[in-house]
C-alpha cells in the first residue's frame, strides 16, 4: 500500500502544492494524510495515524523532507522507525536520492544516509533561524518602546477614597474594583501596592 503525507503549519494555509505533487505520483485523496500542525515534533494526530497504518512493504511518499519534520534528531529517528522497524519504503519527491525503494546496495544506502542527514540538519537549522529572527524582532520592538503582554491597569487618582469606602464597609470589593475599572484580583494587587507605599502591612 502507498500512502502520502502532507503537513502545513498553522501559520500556513495552502497545502495544495503538496497535494498536487502526491496526486501526480499516483495517490488518491484517500491515501493522503494531512496534518495542519507545526513540525517541531512528531506528536501530531495525522502522523500517529500514519504510523499505525504503515506495515512491511508499504511506501510513504512526501514532497520534501521538511514536511516530515524540522527536528534533526527526530527526523533521523522517525526515518529509522519507518524503514527499519516498520519495513516501509520512503520516497521524497523533491530529492530523488531519498527513495529507499531503489539503491538497496551499500552505495545507495550510503548516499541516502548522507543526503538525509544533510537535509535534516538544514531543516532544523532553518527552524532555529526562524526562532532567532523572532527573538531579534521582539527585542528590537521592545527597544523601540513596544509593549508585550496585557496592558497594566493603574489605580485611578481617587483610589485612596475608594479604598477608604471599601474599608469602612460602604462598598464591597467588587464595587470598589468596578469603580477602579479593574477586576477584583487586580484591585487587591493595587491595594497591596498602595498599602506598601504607605508603609502599611495590613
Amino acid at each position: 500500500m502507498e500512502y502520502g503525507y502532507a503537513r502545513i503549519s498553522t501559520r500556513e494555509q495552502n497545502e495544495e502544492r503538496q497535494l498536487i505533487a502526491l496526486r501526480e505520483f499516483g495517490l488518491n485523496d484517500g491515501q493522503i494524510i494531512l496534518d495542519k500542525q507545526s513540525g517541531k515534533d512528531f506528536d501530531r494526530r495525522g502522523y500517529r495515524r500514519l504510523l499505525r497504518k504503515l506495515k512491511d512493504g508499504d511506501t510513504l511518499v512526501i514532497k520534501s523532507i521538511d514536511r516530515l519534520g524540522r527536528n534533526y534528531e527526530e527526523i533521523l529517528e522517525q526515518w529509522r522507525v519507518i524503514t527499519k522497524k516498520k519495513g516501509a519504503a520512503i520516497v521524497v519527491l523533491d530529492m530523488p536520492l531519498l527513495d529507499t525503494r531503489r539503491g538497496k546496495d551499500l552505495m545507495g544506502t550510503f548516499l541516502a544516509d548522507i543526503v538525509l542527514q544533510v537535509l535534516s540538519f538544514v531543516a532544523q537549522n532553518e527552524r532555529e533561524n526562524i526562532r532567532k529572527r523572532q527573538a531579534e524582532g521582539i527585542a528590537a520592538a521592545k527597544a523601540n518602546g513596544m509593549k508585550f503582554g496585557r496592558p497594566v491597569i493603574k489605580a485611578p487618582d481617587n483610589f485612596p477614597n475608594i479604598v477608604q469606602r471599601w474599608e469602612s464597609g460602604i462598598i464591597r470589593a467588587r464595587e470598589a474594583a468596578e469603580l477602579c475599572g479593574m477586576c477584583e484580583s487586580t484591585f487587591y494587587h493595587r491595594l497591596r501596592e498602595y498599602r506598601a507605599s504607605l508603609g502599611d502591612s495590613h
